[in-house]
């Protein structure tokens, strides 16, 4: 009997230690293998930038090398910039409690704001750049120095159905158009709702501001019309350019079809993008009928759906077309100088071009609305190119350029 249990004590010690053998050899083996994980984490080579990140984009400019640069691209933006954070090890007791599993958004993360369809452009006193999103439903607020975002939201801010059109006046005063809620808020420049203009609309669409005269210029596309509001409280209806046509059919000089955006120049002229007539119409302070240039078609200096217009320091008129996904720029007369872009999504190329502005920094900005992209560009002034040339014959390198072609009359031309 003795002999037998003395035999089970053993046979019983040597599983224990068969067991603890095994434990050892396991924790030695798994260390072993985080190990050699570790030293191919640590070898393992560093990821690839995105292509993007890898240009030289001072290097895009218009036109090529060596003329005397005219336009060059800067920067663009897309949204808020995403804070990118290390998943945690475990999930919090509470995001357990709510369902979410590791590596999942927690329910209190902070929303991300992606522009989807940007269309209206304006520019405050501070250089800030403002886009209203027809998408989203909310005038993003883009510092372009520090790259922070500001938000003007639906619910939040005010109530917006189809934000379209917006422009900012001397004061900060915010004009925002909504196409089915057919009016245009006003803002303070804290952003606060003011008001509402709602006379006569039908379907408001761009805007602009003459400060001079205080004028507030809303491009109505259901009636055919640009009407002129005072750009001050009660902003009364002042007078009509354009009449009326249910069916968007009339050419006449001094009517439109489906106008979509405005833009005022130093003399209070206002420059209408008549859209589906192919053409920009310019008038006078008081809606007299001036001129007009340009015609359907794909070719240089003609329109395929003219939306977005701007007027640079030098008089120069900058007409986005959507359907040609291009940015051309006129004389104050109408002849063809130079554009930019074409279909594509690289710096400098356009998918469906709206909308255009030229600030008091000389920066050109675009909005797009499939990649939901606003990019920016930099005009260089005729006065920049003509130091640029005497800079040049100074140094006895001439480059391309004559005096006559600095002023931007010919040099840039598309041959």
């Amino acid at each position: 009997m003795m002999r037998q249990e003395t035999i089970r004590v053993e046979l019983s010690l040597t599983r224990h230690r068969a067991v603890s053998l095994a434990l050892t050899l396991a924790v030695l083996l798994g260390g072993a293998i985080l190990l050699e994980a570790k030293d191919k984490k640590k070898a393992a080579p560093p990821a690839q930038k995105n292509f993007l990140e890898l240009l030289d984009y001072s290097k895009i400019v218009w036109p090529n090398p060596p003329a005397i640069t005219r336009i060059k691209y800067l920067n663009y933006f897309s949204g808020e910039k995403r804070q990118l954070k290390a998943a945690p090890k475990k999930s919090a007791w509470m995001d357990k409690l709510a369902g979410v599993a590791v590596g999942e958004a927690s329910p209190s993360d902070k929303l991300f704001y992606q522009l989807v369809r940007p269309y209206g452009i304006g520019e405050d006193s501070k250089g800030r750049i403002y886009v209203a999103d027809e998408k989203v439903l909310a005038v993003f607020i883009f510092t372009p120095e520090t790259g922070e975002v500001e938000l003007i939201k639906n619910g939040q801010h005010a109530r917006f159905r189809l934000i379209t059109g917006l422009a900012i006046d001397d004061a900060d005063n915010l004009f925002v158009s909504d196409s089915e809620l057919r009016h245009v808020l006003v803002f303070d420049k804290q952003h606060r709702a003011q008001a509402s203009i709602s006379q006569g609309m039908s379907s408001p669409a761009g805007l602009a501001v003459d400060n001079e005269n205080r004028f507030l210029y809303v491009c109505d596309t259901d009636l055919d019309q640009v009407l002129v509001y005072d750009a001050d409280p009660p902003y009364n209806l002042l007078r009509t350019i354009g009449k009326r046509d249910g069916k968007h059919e009339l050419t006449t000089p001094g009517d439109f079809s489906r106008p979509t955006n405005a833009a005022v120049d130093e003399d209070g002229n206002v420059y209408v993008s008549d859209t589906f007539n192919d053409r920009v119409e310019i008038f006078d302070a008081d809606g007299n009928f001036i001129r007009e240039f340009g015609k359907a078609g794909d070719g240089p200096g003609y329109f395929t759906r003219p939306k977005g217009i701007a007027i640079d320091r030098d008089g120069h008129i900058w007409v986005a077309d959507a359907m040609q996904d291009r940015v051309q720029v006129f004389s104050p007369e109408g002849k063809l100088l130079i554009w930019i872009g074409n279909h594509g999504l690289l710096p400098g190329q356009f998918s469906m071009v709206g909308g255009v502005l030229i600030d008091k920094q000389n920066r050109v900005i675009t909005s797009e609305q499939y990649p939901g992209r606003v990019q920016i560009f930099r005009y260089f002034t005729d006065e920049e190119a003509k130091a640029e040339l005497a800079r040049r014959e100074g140094s006895g390198n001439r480059g391309l350029l004559s005096a006559k072609q600095a002023d931007g009359t010919s040099s840039t031309t598309p041959k």
